[in-house]
């Protein structure tokens, strides 16, 4: 649904000193490389003959062409005849990039070359002729060969140095090489053929009958595809035996002059011929004649390589009731025109077909979308104030810009550009229809997408525009819809504009689409070349502004011209710009006039004081441009938008400063809150407007971060924007074939339902929702404080039970916290609760069903209630619930709430098998109300209640109450119920005792049995627990009937034997004392605990037992030695583990400095025993010198998990020598010998002391312990400093490595006064 659109279009003509002997432009030729024109110009010379000159024009775009270049005088050409002396004698102009030089091919054989290089000579240069002369010459794309037709009608194909390729004669009658092979099927035998009947699939076409049309100027044309590979020949070819056969016929060759493929005769062809550059198909022209079709048809016809015929569209050029064209007798007959060349621009979407009317000639764009074509612009000749010509000499596509076309007549050369643009209305205004208007020749085809989504070429209405006397207002040159209203203004070649006032009807309203009205028509005096009309509507809806953008008849500089109509009067103001190419009026709402110039800066046009005044500017020019005001303080805040050519889209406000917001965008349209585009990557982006101030002031940090916060979302291939529906929530996109897709996308959606919430519009919200498949949770997240004050209004308006059954769905799984979703509920099922409770019966059972938790039994309790009046209204509701919720889970809480009835209507309704739960209810009834119960809760796994429901049953379900708390565990909930019966409170405490003596949780066991009074089982659990002081207190407290003292001491024997064990001497030792009263072993177990100081002062208390056992002599001084010698024999073991790290560490040291990569490669030869080799690489390369210490994965590193028993194993593997935390695990080691040496310390402080007293053995004992001792503490003391100092406590590592590189920290070695002195004396 695009449109062309002037771009710009630049006249430069030859100088007025250069327009002696009628000089005459008759073709052109584009240097790519400078995208500079030069000019093929023939005028009269002094001998009768020709004149070629070569003239340029610049980039600069100045009024006069420069030149001549150079000149070549030609004799009177031999080839032509009366009916062709008007004709071009230059056949052929081009620029030979690589040559840097233009080829001329004259028509009587001369092929001149005229070099471009700064400096050269001036002078043609012949580089060969053909003798016989040249009727057609066209070079491939690639300028790598030129095929000509020469006079004597033979086709050569020469190489760009014009080394002849091939020849051969142009009139020949194979079909060529590619002639197919009629196998039946698919031929045209077995095609249909309308009314012809069968009869015409069998009769041979007959050449005489094919005819050649009046139009045809005889002369051949030749045409290449767009990769070079082929090229097209049309001639007319003589028939075989008779003249009357001439017709015209296509033939296709290979870019080595091979034939392909001969056209099919074709009645009526002309000599118009044009290869699509994308090479689908060859286009030429067809008259029809009198008994061939409908009279004056013209068609555009296309051809494939292989000859066939492949579609056309029909040429509207003719008007049969017109007669004053046919009694004229002008020069092109009864019809008053002919076609005279065909053009494809470089991309194939436009085909340029130039007409030669009696009265002008004009140049009529075509193109094509979704199997229709449409006539987008008539392009007629400028007069000029000498009053030249109106017919145009030569027509060329430029072969690299696209949408270029450049134009001459006998003295100027006119150079358009053309852009896409869709022409639509305002989206930025809410209110808008969402109109699209198509240019199709005279009609402008319009659709209200709003209303209507009708795809191209069909159309909701058209406006068959009036007519004037002059054809040059038969299409129109640009359209454009009013900000703010229905109305469209459309712009003439001559600066003529007509108002339509469209009427289209308002939404939901019947009768016709629209009804449109002429509003106004009439010209703009002061614009000569007008490209561009805007439309403006002031605030009061009864001024208008109309803008046309132009050039004066005077000035090559642009001119605006703005007409104010206000109640009926007229006036115009004309300010011009100092512009002379490109400019475009700014799509925008209000009344602001805006316009971007050529360097892409923005102005706005004061019309009050006919002044310019810059707004803001974009980094290049943009075609494509729309403005609009954001509705923020201050009010004037105003964003641009430009899409350039290169696919950059801009941004920029007042502030002068502009950002690219992506850089392939392909189209873009403004909604009031977002800006849409979509990208050559297929993907559609909605940016909110309030963002981009922020955008375009943030750096560019801050601006990648703001891009990724933009929604956005896949589209199909090619896809292009053709209008936002705001109102409707709608993005209607164009696929690259021409068909639309119309698409909601969630932004706008989003936008339209938050505005409904926000009026309280509910209804509509909840459709738009529905319908788009948004969340229903919106309309409560969006502002939930005012939803609970609208809630009557929302059940009001939602008054559909299915609709609020879908709405409480979506709030039951929304993010909203889940007391937040029972508030909303439990609200809702109020309103509907007081509304009409049986009306909404099932959106009140969903309320409760997806509260969070679902509340089940709350909905049954309400059918409960309804049920003996409501029975039916019960059973329908029941239907429902049980789909809205799991029927077992249903089931199972009807049957928690006791009620049978409901069970089973519930089961019947769910179609559960009547064996799986008759059985089962009939097994309950049977049974008392509480045991009913427990069953039930047991059932249903509510242990808690079973217990409960237990308890109503009284002494006579006890002993099953604590068989059940025993299987449930339900120790605390049994002693709050059994709480005020004793009997019962205590048999649950001796059963939660015997549950903690069976976890071994023996203290707390015996605490439970305490309380239980059952004290048997409170000692045994004290025992067990070795808390001794409460295990005898207790047995104290027995009386001594049922505890004797034997029992006594004998427990006091075990509990001392067990704390024996445990190295609790001194309490071991208390109990034998105080239970046992057994001096000698506690004693004993004094002495062996190194209390020999508590062992004497307990013997002396008891000095006469002391006596009778002599317990110092008989138990403490064996005792002490043996204590001496256990400590002798640990300081002995430490000494010598110390002396073996310390030299093991002095070894790893001397081997680090001298070499360090032993140290690092030194592995444990144990280690390498049978490992299988994986590979033959991996047995035959070498180990690397950090392959241990590195994380790269190896073949045996690569195990997926290692068990917990491997991990085992390699924790025991750590610090063995040689592995890589051996140095690391010595200094550990060495660090806890340390701390062995304050147990050592301590241990000596207490023994020392009775060794002095004892005897001279035990003297002698004492001082060798003391010594051992004091040699060890001296050299751990040294050792450990020079161990510290030298390796700083760190396993060394390399980077890289595995090894932790841990730092051991130096222990602390506090002084102590452990030593007895008297043992340092010899005394």
């Amino acid at each position: 649904m695009r449109n062309l659109s002037i771009e710009s279009a630049v006249v430069s003509g030859l100088p007025a000193s250069a327009r002696e002997n009628a000089p005459r432009i008759t073709s052109c030729a584009v240097d790519a490389d400078t995208n500079a024109l030069y000019i093929v110009v023939e005028r009269a010379s002094a001998d009768r003959g020709i004149c070629v000159e070569i003239w340029k024009t610049a980039e600069s775009n100045a009024t006069d062409l420069q030149g001549p270049l150079a000149s070549l005088e030609t004799s009177e050409n031999v080839l032509h005849d009366a009916s062709t002396s008007t004709s071009s004698r230059v056949v052929s102009a081009r620029v030979l990039p690589e040559a840097r030089s233009i080829c001329v091919i004259i028509n009587y054989g001369d092929i001149a070359m005229l070099s471009l290089e700064p400096g050269a000579s001036p002078e043609f240069d012949i580089v060969g002729t053909i003798e016989s002369g040249i009727k057609a010459a066209s070079w491939a794309p690639d300028d790598s060969k030129v095929a000509v037709v020469t006079g004597n009608d033979d086709l050569l194909l020469m190489s760009a140095d014009f080394t002849v390729l091939s020849e051969a004669p142009i009139h020949i009658y194979e079909f060529g090489e590619d002639q197919s092979v009629n196998v039946g099927w698919g031929s045209k035998s077995t095609q249909f053929h309308g009314s012809a009947g069968k009869n015409a699939a069998a009769a041979d076409v007959a050449l005489s009958a094919v005819g050649v049309s009046p139009d045809d100027d005889k002369i051949p044309r030749v045409s290449w595809r767009g990769d070079g590979a082929f090229f097209s020949v049309s001639t007319l070819s003589l028939g075989a035996h008779q003249a009357a056969s001439t017709h015209r016929v296509i033939r296709v060759y290979t870019n080595l002059g091979v034939l392909q493929s001969t056209s099919e005769p074709i009645h009526g062809l002309e000599h118009t011929l044009s290869w699509k550059p994308s090479g689908a198909l060859i286009a030429s022209t067809q008259r029809f004649l009198e008994g061939r079709g409908k009279e004056g048809r013209h068609d555009v016809v296309f051809f494939e390589r292989n000859g066939l015929r492949h579609g056309e569209f029909g040429l509207r050029l003719w008007d049969p009731s017109d007669k004053s064209v046919e009694s004229s007798g002008g020069r092109n007959g009864k019809w008053g025109y002919r076609i005279k060349e065909l053009a494809w621009n470089a991309d194939s979407l436009v085909l340029a077909v130039w007409v030669e009317k009696d009265a002008e000639d004009v140049i009529q764009l075509w193109t094509t979308g979704n199997y229709h074509w449409y006539l987008k612009q008539e392009i007629f000749p400028l007069m000029t104030a000498s009053g030249t010509s109106r017919r145009f000499t030569a027509m060329l596509w430029h072969p690299e810009d696209a949408l270029r076309l450049v134009i001459s007549t006998p003295v100027t050369l006119e150079d358009y550009r053309y852009c896409w643009e869709t022409y639509n209305s305002h989206t930025s205004v809410a209110s808008t229809n969402g109109t699209v208007a198509v240019v199709d020749g005279a009609s402008v085809h319009l659709t209200p997408f709003r209303l209507q989504n009708i795809p191209p070429p069909m159309f909701s209405y058209k406006i068959d525009f009036p007519s004037a006397p002059s054809s040059e207002m038969a299409v129109p040159i640009h359209v454009s819809f009013a900000s703010g209203a229905d109305v469209l203004a459309a712009l003439y070649h001559k600066a003529r504009v007509i108002l339509w006032s469209l009427g289209t009807r308002g939404e939901g309203v019947g009768g016709k689409i629209a009804k449109p009205s002429l509003m106004w028509d009439g010209i703009c005096s002061q614009v000569v070349r007008a490209k561009q009309v805007s439309l403006w509507i002031g605030s009061g809806g009864n001024a208008w502004r109309i803008a046309v953008l132009g050039k004066r008849s005077d000035s090559e500089y642009e001119v605006v011209e703005i007409i104010q109509m206000h109640e009926g009067s007229t006036g115009s103001n004309v300010l011009d710009l100092p512009i002379s190419q490109k400019s475009r009026l700014v799509k925008s709402e209000g009344d602001g006039i805006f316009l971007v110039d050529d360097n892409g800066q923005l102005v706005r046009l004061r019309v009050d004081d006919g002044l310019v005044q810059p707004t803001s500017s974009f980094p290049e020019y943009c075609f494509s441009v729309q403005s609009t005001a954001l509705g923020i303080q201050p009010i004037d805040k105003r964003l641009y938008f430009g899409l350039a050519a290169s696919g950059k889209l801009y941004a920029s406000d007042d502030s002068l400063s502009a950002t690219t917001l992506s850089t392939s965008v392909n189209s873009f349209v403004l909604t009031p809150s977002y800006l849409i585009f979509v990208t050559n990557s297929h993907d559609a982006f909605f940016v909110l407007l309030l963002s981009i101030p922020m955008l375009i002031s943030s750096a560019k940090a801050s601006t990648a971060a703001l891009v990724e916060t933009w929604e956005k979302r896949r589209v199909e291939r090619g896809s292009r924007i053709v209008v936002a529906v705001p109102s409707a929530m709608s993005l209607v996109l164009q696929m690259p074939r021409g068909n639309l897709e119309t698409i909601n996308p969630r932004p706008l959606v989003l936008e339209i339902v938050k505005q409904d919430v926000d009026m309280g519009n509910y209804r509509k919200a909840f459709l738009a929702c529905r319908k788009h498949r948004i969340d229903l949770n919106i309309l409560v997240d969006h502002d939930p404080e005012a939803f609970m004050r609208r809630l009557p209004d929302f059940v009001e308006q939602i008054h559909e039970v299915d609709y609020i059954n879908l709405f409480l769905s979506g709030v039951g799984r929304s993010s909203q916290p889940p007391e937040k979703i029972c508030q909303f509920c439990d609200a809702i099922r109020k309103q509907l609760e007081d509304k009409d409770l049986k009306k909404y019966v099932n959106s009140i059972l969903t309320a409760h069903a997806v509260k969070s938790p679902p509340d089940h039994e709350a909905g049954l309790s309400l059918l409960l209630q309804l049920k003996e009046t409501e029975r039916d209204l019960v059973e329908d509701a029941v239907k429902y619930i049980i789909f809205l919720v799991d029927a077992d889970s249903l089931f199972n809480t009807a049957l928690g709430m006791y009620d049978f009835s409901l069970v089973v209507m519930i089961a019947q309704h769910a179609q559960k098998d009547p064996r799986e739960y008759l059985p089962f209810l009939k097994e309950l009834r049977a049974m008392d109300p509480a045991y009913q119960r427990f069953r039930i809760n047991d059932h249903l796994k509510r242990y808690l209640k079973a217990l409960e429901s237990l308890r109503l049953g009284g002494s006579a379900r006890y002993e099953e109450a604590k068989k059940y708390v025993e299987k449930h565990g339900l120790y605390a909930d049994a002693l709050r119920l059994w709480k005020s019966s004793k009997a019962e409170h205590e048999g649950f405490l001796e059963l939660y005792g015997d549950f903690l003596f069976d976890r071994r949780d023996f203290k707390q066991a015996a605490l439970a049995f305490s309380v239980a009074g059952r004290k048997r089982k409170a000692m045994v659990a004290y025992e067990r627990a070795h808390a001794w002081r409460e295990l005898f207190s207790l047995a104290l407290s027995l009386p001594r009937a049922e505890f004797h003292q034997d029992e006594l001491k004998g427990m006091a024997y075990r509990v001392s034997d067990d704390l024996r064990s445990r190295k609790r001497y001194g309490e071991a030792a208390r109990v034998l004392l105080d239970y046992a009263q057994d001096l000698p072993e506690a004693v004993i177990a004094y002495a062996r605990g190194n209390e020999i100081s508590e062992a004497l002062r307990i013997m002396s208390t008891h000095p006469s037992k002391t006596e009778d056992l002599d317990l110092l002599e008989s138990i403490i001084k064996p005792i002490a030695l043996e204590l001496r010698e256990e400590i002798a024999e640990d300081i002995k073991e430490a000494h010598e583990q110390f002396v073996k790290q310390r030299n093991r560490l002095i070894e790893l040291a001397e081997v680090k400095a001298k070499d360090p990569e032993t140290f690092y490669t030194e592995q444990d030869a144990a280690e390498m025993y049978n490992i299988d080799v994986m590979t033959d690489a991996g047995a035959s390369t070498a180990v690397t010198t950090f392959t241990r210490y590195t994380a790269a994965p190896s073949a045996s590193s690569q195990r997926s998990k290692q068990t917990s028993r491997s991990k085992r194993k390699q924790e025991r593997k750590r610090g063995r020598k040689g592995t890589v935390d051996e140095q690391e695990y010595i200094l550990q080691s060495i660090a806890k010998l340390v701390a062995r040496l304050e147990t050592m310390r301590t241990e000596c402080q207490h023994l020392l002391p009775h060794l002095v007293v004892f005897s001279a053995e035990h003297q002698e004992a004492g001082k060798a312990l003391q010594h051992e001792l004091r040699s060890f503490e001296e050299a751990l003391i040294e050792g450990v400093d020079a161990i510290w100092k030298s390796t700083g406590g760190e396993n060394e590592g390399r980077e890289g490595e595995r090894s932790s590189g841990k730092l051991i920290q130096r222990p602390d070695m506090p002084k102590a006064t452990w030593a007895i002195g008297l043992m340092e004396l010899d005394v």
